[in-house]
């Protein structure tokens, strides 16, 4: 279905706020890994980062605990001295079953940080891994299965194999690595990759091509970083939520 085009998922190209998420799927004795298309909007608000999985009762508590997560990480990260104002979707694409755990919370939170800073991801990578509160990527299940699901759909994809796709996957998963032969012949051939990463700064470099960026001593990151855009982007939306408080403001918008 993926190779039709009836699933849709790139393997080429960069987008916005666009990232390919890997889960596993099981069905009894046998369990294979699938590509889902993860996508997250963002803008200024209160509601912060609503899961509409979680909305529309197909996430289960796990998956909704990662998302959670996620906004704990923004606010560690970028909004020690300002208000976390936001309104965020995040969604699996095409998803019409249940969705739970938190191995793509890492996934979930580079859509996001992609669309706070204007910057896009490489789609010719996938992503797995799960992300704690202080941006550490933590180690997930399945990791075999969900990176042979990923090199079969760019196999199968036209055009094949470009020497360009790969997958990320947590550090700590790399000693789980059992993969199949031509999977492992593939990433011999420099056919295919495979991104180890301990932090959301290592992959952020690795899915954009751009640096993550350092905090100064006053708690701003390098100019033209991913991470000063998001940065700039999250003060933006807190000096417009202040904007909306002030009754001035809010009587010219009314009576303008």
């Amino acid at each position: 279905l993926t190779a039709r085009g009836i699933i849709k998922i790139a393997t080429r190209g960069s987008a916005v706020g666009e990232i390919n998420g890997l889960s596993v799927l099981d069905a009894g004795d046998f369990s294979f890994g699938r590509p889902s298309r993860i996508t997250a909007t963002a803008g200024p608000g209160r509601e912060g980062i609503i899961d509409i999985e979680r909305s529309v009762m197909l996430g289960g508590p796990l998956h909704s605990k990662g998302i959670l997560i996620l906004g704990g990480y923004l606010t560690y990260r970028y909004a020690r001295k300002i208000p976390l104002s936001l309104n965020a979707r995040l969604v699996f694409e095409q998803s019409y079953s249940g969705v739970d755990g938190d191995s793509a919370s890492s996934a979930e939170l580079y859509a996001l940080i992609s669309d706070l800073a204007g910057v896009p991801i490489k789609q010719s990578l996938a992503v797995t891994g799960s992300v704690n509160q202080k941006g550490e990527v933590q180690p997930i299940g399945g990791v075999n299965e969900k990176i042979e699901g990923f090199f079969d759909v760019c196999r199968l994809m036209e055009g094949g194999l470009t020497g360009e796709q790969g997958v990320v996957i947590p550090a700590a998963n790399v000693r789980h690595l059992m993969l199949r032969q031509d999977v492992v012949e593939a990433v011999r051939a420099g056919k295919f990759h495979i991104y180890a990463v301990s932090t959301i700064d290592q992959g952020i470099e690795i899915l954009t091509g751009l640096p993550a960026g350092a905090r100064d001593a006053d708690g701003n990151f390098d100019e033209g970083s991913v991470n000063r855009r998001v940065q700039d982007r999250l003060r933006f939306f807190a000096g417009r939520g202040r904007d909306q408080d002030r009754p001035e403001i809010q009587s010219k918008e009314a009576h303008p």
